[in-house]
């Protein structure tokens, strides 16, 4: 029978919905709208219902994203998070509470379908199988929450008969079966649990029980979907819980797209929050900006940048220095500072007052740009240049410090030993103390790490054991007990006594850390360098899900076959012998070497429009000019300025412009980029285009508008250079607004310099093009590690590096080959960016022999640690305003 209901008339919750819902056996809804204010009125009839109630509504979500499981979690988890959830909890509690326990228990199933399928599923209706067996159906305009049901003004009609039954079932049952319908993830679910029960502390609190999830499990990096790793937690809470207690010390090297940048971050804001002092972060000039860009977008975290004159806030606010005695580079308004790694490394005056206070923690990024001069000679004590010089003086004003880098040993093993050299100058913990023969005899030690050396004195072995030796933590059943034996505390490093006048029980213990291999796994190169792998964590089984922790994603490389290098165009070969020329005049005349002996040639390499570019500025100011090319200061101390002067290198230069101005339209690296685009089909997986520099970046993107006129094509760069083109015509467009199309899949071509090569979660691209190859490996994984990431829809993704035959970036790819070698013999790291007959061989025998010491070490660093059940939250408003206080406060 048909019944009309308005209420104008009757509570439509009590009149139809609680008096039909108690002792139901089922409920079908197709809701529109769905919220947990339900459960205010109708929560003990839910709970009543003998089967299960199911619920149907909207989401942003995309078809094309529910195809990719992954996708459409992040974007579910993505616009439940948008909602502000905690707010809705902290005034409902006892709501949130009923709906998890609901969710988990599986009486209420909530399933949702993306809005471009369907549309806005705006019909709403329902169907109750009562208690008796029979049915009714109603629909109407009331949503399913509690305004609806208590406070509009609605109108529902209901209808018993078994044709209307049928109808809304047939029209639920659509829905509820569509192949794209997704159901809640169950990270949702256990987020509405933690909600329920969320206790929100003041930093004073957290201070004296501090846990490293507090201030993290609300930030940004889990509202957008993605939330953190257990190898990046593992790595967080070992460094906090060691600082909480005498500090730690440690080179982060893990490989390329493991969110190396994420650790670091949360590693400042805890260190930040836990102590009173201030927190430095060193960075080369070309991350400045980008690392301010993390810490704010992925944690919400307030900083300060000193920009060579001033300290500029993530509001991006102006802090000009104030005369009041402190020097200006101490004036940071923030926390944690940020400064170039270049103000160092050009010896700046203005940098020799942070050395006169003292730091919760320092985390130098790219710290293997800390080096010494003198590696020919690796036997001999390092000369360190400006950077590593600062450092070995900051190292010991300074609580916990960490090193990053991807690359610790690029040339020579003994760059590893000069990085613990940093670390140790503060803490014994790493090499012990200055009678240490890990200090004393650092190429020897190098051997005996490696294997190529061994030793047959039980008391030598032991006088490499006893200074530093390591924490019981290490093998609580050797290390620990000897440890005991010996009375040591743990902030205790060094033993003193000689191995004769050991006790014959602590003789024994030696003795079996000796058998144990002690100098394979028990090390400070091992110890004090925590490197992760990414085959380890695709190898790894999560005993959870019975999944890998990481899901594989092969890379494709193209382009590094003898016949597959780009052969250059006869005006640009011409041109390409004049820059030849030019650069072994400047090399004669003034010495130069690195950045400028290569600077032309890599430019023209590049792209024919970066070369001319380059060549003009060269030619019209008569000089080089470090500010106007300096992407990469690879060079620490090169001059600011070369002038040029002679008449044979101008008429070279002249030569290169007409040369390159008359045939630039006919690159022959941006014809290939359009046919690798179009011709082979990488456009449809949608591409990251990488260069250097911002003249090729732009010149690419130019091009590839022509050609693509309905293509958005977005250019990601550093400062305010980002944009995008549509049919030639350019627009500026923020960051972070580029970020949001990529992820939603509305833009598929990104042009970027390598300010897009760290931070950036690009996973729905399946393809990369190098327009050109940087010297140092770590740009290239840097670059890869943009798509080949968790939630990428591809299990291949493609890589193609263009380089031409005969030219430098040939010796730039024979260099990587060498450099990746050197890193390998060491911490048995082979990174997929380029081709080579030895890297392949050593793929073969690294799959035939057992694993690598540092990947039995660290696979304990991928088991779970469960940060998202966290209810105890660190206020936000406090944790802010604490970050916010600057250096002098």
């Amino acid at each position: 029978m048909l019944e009309r209901y308005s209420s104008r008339h009757i509570d439509l919750a009590e009149g139809f919905l609680n008096k039909h819902l108690r002792n139901a056996k089922s409920y079908d809804r197709l809701a529109g709208y769905f919220s947990s204010s339900i459960l205010e009125i109708a929560g003990e009839a839910i709970e009543s219902i003998e089967g299960i109630a199911r619920v149907v509504c909207n989401s942003e979500v995309e078809s094309k994203d529910v195809l990719v499981a992954k996708l459409a979690k992040q974007k579910l988890v993505r616009e439940w998070f948008k909602s502000k959830p905690e707010l809705k909890a902290e005034q409902f509690p006892d709501r949130f509470k009923k709906l998890y326990e609901l969710l988990k228990c599986g009486k209420l199933q909530v399933r949702v379908v993306p809005n471009d399928v369907y549309g806005l599923v705006h019909g709403k209706a329902g169907v109750i199988t009562l208690s008796d067996g029979g049915k009714i159906a109603f629909v109407g305009s009331v949503n399913e929450t509690l305004p609806a049901w208590k406070g509009n003004y609605e109108i529902l009609w209901a209808d018993d008969s078994i044709e209307s039954v049928e109808w809304v079932q047939n029209e639920f049952d659509f829905f509820w079966n569509s192949p794209y319908a997704c159901e809640l993830c169950d990270l949702i679910i256990e987020n509405i649990g933690r909600l329920a029960e969320r206790n929100v502390v003041s930093v004073e609190e957290w201070q004296k029980w501090p846990d490293p999830a507090s201030p993290v499990i609300e930030a940004p990096v889990y509202r957008e979907g993605f939330g953190l790793w257990n190898h990046q937690k593992y790595f967080v809470k070992m460094v906090f819980e060691e600082h909480c207690k005498d500090g730690a010390r440690y080179i982060l090297a893990d490989e390329v797209g493991l969110g190396k940048t994420a650790q670091l971050g949360m590693i400042a804001q805890l260190t930040a929050l836990y102590g009173d002092k201030p927190v430095l972060i060193i960075v080369p000039k070309t991350l400045l900006w980008q690392w301010q860009d993390e810490l704010k977008t992925m944690f919400d975290i307030p900083s300060a940048v000193w920009d060579g004159k001033k300290w500029i806030v993530e509001t991006g606010q102006e802090y000009r220095p104030q005369a009041n005695g402190i020097p200006p580079i101490l004036q940071c308004p923030r926390r944690i500072g940020i400064i170039s790694q270049g103000l160092i490394t050009s010896n700046s005056d203005i940098t020799k007052p942070l050395l006169e206070i003292d730091y919760e923690c320092v985390i130098v990024d790219e710290a293997h740009r800390a080096r010494r001069q003198n590696l020919n000679k690796p036997a001999e004590k390092p000369e360190p240049n400006n950077l590593m010089k600062f450092l070995l003086e900051l190292s010991q004003r300074t609580k916990t410090m960490i090193l990053a880098t991807a690359t610790p040993i690029q040339l020579h093993p003994v760059e590893g030993w000069d990085l613990l050299y940093i670390l140790a100058q503060g803490s014994p913990k790493v090499l012990g103390n200055e009678f240490s023969l890990w200090y004393q005899r650092h190429l020897e030690a190098i051997d005996l790490v490696r294997g190529q050396k061994e030793i047959s004195s039980k008391a030598y072995y032991w006088g490499w054991i006893r200074n530093p030796l390591p924490p019981s933590k290490e093998n609580p059943f050797t290390i620990g007990k000897l440890r005991r034996s010996l009375g040591m505390s743990d902030d205790e490093y060094v033993s003193y006594d000689d191995y004769d006048a050991l006790l014959p029980s602590q003789q024994d213990i030696v003795d079996e850390l000796i058998e144990e291999n002690f100098m394979e796994k028990y090390n400070p190169f091992i110890r004090h360098i925590v490197k992760r792998k990414r085959s380890t964590l695709e190898n790894t089984i999560d005993p959870e899900t019975g999944e890998p922790y990481l899901k594989k994603i092969d890379v494709l490389l193209y382009g590094e076959g003898d016949d597959e290098g780009l052969v250059l165009s006869a005006p640009l070969k011409k041109a390409y012998e004049y820059a030849e020329e030019f650069t072994n005049l400047l090399r004669q005349k003034t010495g130069a070497k690195g950045f400028y002996k290569t600077l032309l040639l890599r430019r023209m390499g590049s792209s024919m429009q970066a070369g001319l570019n380059t060549a003009k500025a060269i030619y019209e100011k008569r000089a080089i000019v470090k500010d106007d090319f300096s992407e990469d200061d690879e060079d620490d101390e090169m001059p600011d300025r070369i002038n040029i002067t002679g008449r044979d290198e101008l008429f070279c230069l002249k030569e290169i412009i007409e040369l390159l101005e008359y045939n630039k339209d006919n690159d022959p690296k941006l014809n290939m980029i359009l046919h690798i685009l179009k011709n082979m089909g990488w456009l449809e997986r949608g591409c990251i285009i990488f260069s250097e520099y911002f003249d090729t970046a732009w010149t690419v993107a130019q091009k590839l508008s022509s050609s693509l006129p309905d293509e958005r094509i977005a250019i990601y760069a550093g400062g305010d250079k980002s944009g995008i083109f549509k049919n030639g015509v350019y627009s500026k467009v923020e960051r972070d607004e580029i970020k949001e199309l990529v992820l939603d899949g509305k833009i598929r071509l990104m042009i970027g310099t390598d300010a897009a090569a760290e931070g950036l979660n690009l996973q729905t691209l399946g393809t990369l093009i190098n327009v050109d190859l940087p010297w140092n490996p770590i740009r290239l994984e840097q670059r890869q590690g943009r798509i080949r990431r968790i939630g990428q829809q591809f299990d291949k993704v493609y890589v193609y590096n263009l380089r031409y035959k005969d030219s430098i970036e040939d010796k730039i790819h024979a260099v990587l080959s060498g450099r990746i070698k050197a890193t390998y013999d060491m911490i048995g790291s082979l990174p997929e960016i380029i081709k080579d007959e030895w890297m392949e061989i050593v793929k073969t025998v690294e799959i035939l022999n057992s694993e690598h010491p540092f990947d039995i070490k660290y696979k304990e660093h991928v088991e779970k640690v469960d940060w998202e059940s966290c209810k105890r939250i660190l206020d936000n408003e406090q944790r802010k305003e604490w970050l916010c206080r600057g250096w002098s406060e």
